[in-house]
């Protein structure tokens, strides 16, 4: 049991993930950070969410949720900002976790986040797709059930074929210079905002103020409907909005200046797509009762419509449908570099680790994209939308308490960070305590499927990366 113990605990040298990162090349700036930032948080969630959890949990009183959801995801933004700041590695928190508690813990935060990160992928496309068919049906074009929407037998949806189709594309846009694909995000991250800010600005005339009332709805017994019960459980799903930053700490290895820009590129995705979300959320539930976005996921183009502003709602549709893939953009880049980390460190097989001569993890990206093809399209988008948050709240909490291991090691054999989380010893406590709370909202199969993907990551860890790790081999050498 000792020795268990020991392999475990064993911990990975900054130093050597620094030295094997070297082949990937700092490019990014604070701009491109908060691009891909933005467009994970500006993207499926600010288009779907809202009405959603307005019809099922919140009521008027989404807006609620998504305060008191970026308060906890502001805290556990303020423990990424140091992490990242004082280990710039790929991986994120798989790499930190494997820094600072070893790699044991490290391979179980990064297989966690590797759900995450794979749900999302297919999150967004769910997304993507139901835009796609709310915009072609205004024409009258419609596909057969079947391939509509992930598996529903009320519906007769199978297999989402605008999703798969948006995954490939992404993937092979991913394959080719970064660079350009960082320009592209930026450019499609400035026109979502604007778009946003004309939906806040055009919906706010429709407004009808009895819809706000009552602002929180009474308790559903039995349900996770209405009052505190029901703006929590709103909270436990908006919370995959918040992953945006976690994308960015993905990219550290490829940042220029991280110590300076990650913290940046961080706090101010959160700022920003915070005050957003609170604004469509707010307009959304004034237009039309909470109860009509029941079951809608593109309430925001369908509010549009439905009150007359049909230019506006079209255009929201497509910029909507173009600018959903700069959070695909986001999502694999971020799976690829983590299945690269996993394979550069021994825990998967080390072809994953391979960098091509484009200095990018080709074998990790085709990897993801085909695995987000062949099983995301099934999935349902609700039953995505609460996965995902499991996985965010869950590595949340791991790095906000890897502030405690970190924090005694800076200035020793790890540089002490540009940024420093405010408040220490207690914010980090505070960040993980919240995240644990909102985890506990979370609906019981969301809790349980995410116990068995973490039991099957035990099971390859025991199996093969505890005895192929990087520090394996080299204790065996």
């Amino acid at each position: 049991m000792g020795k268990i113990w020991e392999r475990i605990t064993r911990k990975e040298s900054p130093q050597s993930l620094e030295a094997k990162d070297a082949s990937l090349t700092p490019h990014m700036t604070a701009k491109d950070l908060l691009g891909l930032g933005l467009g994970m948080v500006v993207g499926t969630a600010i288009f779907t969410l809202p009405g959603i959890v307005a019809a099922e949990h919140a009521g008027p009183a989404v807006a609620l949720s998504f305060i008191i959801g970026a308060i906890g995801a502001g805290l556990a933004a303020l423990a990424y900002a140091e992490a990242a700041s004082a280990l710039p590695v790929a991986g994120s928190a798989f790499s930190w976790i494997s820094v600072l508690f070893g790699e044991g813990f490290g391979w179980i935060a990064g297989w966690l986040m590797l759900a995450e990160y794979f749900l999302a992928i297919n999150f967004v496309a769910s997304g993507w797709s139901a835009y796609v068919q709310g915009f072609l049906g205004e024409f009258g074009f419609h596909l057969p059930p079947m391939l509509t929407s992930g598996y529903n037998p009320k519906t007769g949806g199978f297999f989402d074929i605008f999703a798969a189709l948006s995954i490939i594309l992404v993937g092979l846009l991913l394959s080719r210079k970064l660079k350009g694909v960082n320009r592209l995000e930026n450019i499609l991250v400035i026109l979502k905002v604007a778009v946003v800010l004309l939906f806040i600005i055009v919906g706010f005339t429709s407004i009808k103020y009895s819809n706000y009332h009552p602002f929180i709805p009474a308790h559903k017994t039995g349900t996770s409907f209405g009052g505190l019960t029901g703006i929590l459980a709103g909270t436990a799903q908006v919370f995959v909005a918040y992953g945006g930053f976690d994308v960015i700490a993905s990219n550290t290895a490829e940042t220029k200046d991280p110590g300076k820009n990650m913290p940046r590129g961080i706090i101010g995705t959160l700022v920003i797509g915070s005050f957003l979300f609170v604004g469509v959320s707010l307009v959304l539930v004034g237009m039309f009762k909470y109860s009509d976005y029941a079951g809608n996921a593109e309430p925001s183009a369908w509010a549009l419509r439905k009150a007359g502003h049909f230019i506006t709602a079209n255009m929201l549709a497509v910029v909507a449908i173009v600018g959903m893939f700069a959070s695909l953009i986001g999502t694999q880049m971020a799976s690829s570099r983590l299945i690269y980390a996993f394979g550069r460190d021994g825990l998967l097989p080390k072809k994953l680790g391979k960098v091509n001569h484009r200095h990018i993890p080709g074998n990790a990206l085709l990897l993801v994209t085909v695995a987000a093809v062949l099983v995301g399209s099934m999935l349902p988008f609700t039953f995505l939308a609460n996965l995902v948050s499991a996985g965010t709240l869950i590595f949340f909490m791991f790095v906000s308490l890897g502030i405690y291991a970190l924090r005694p090691r800076e200035g020793k054999d790890i540089p002490v960070p540009k940024f420093r989380m405010p408040f220490y010893p207690i914010l980090p406590a505070i960040s993980a305590l919240f995240s644990f709370v909102i985890f506990l909202e979370l609906s019981n199969d969301a809790k349980f499927l995410t116990l068995i993907w973490a039991l099957i990551g035990v099971l390859i860890y025991v199996f093969y990366g505890m005895k192929h790790s990087s520090i394996a081999t080299k204790t065996i050498k």
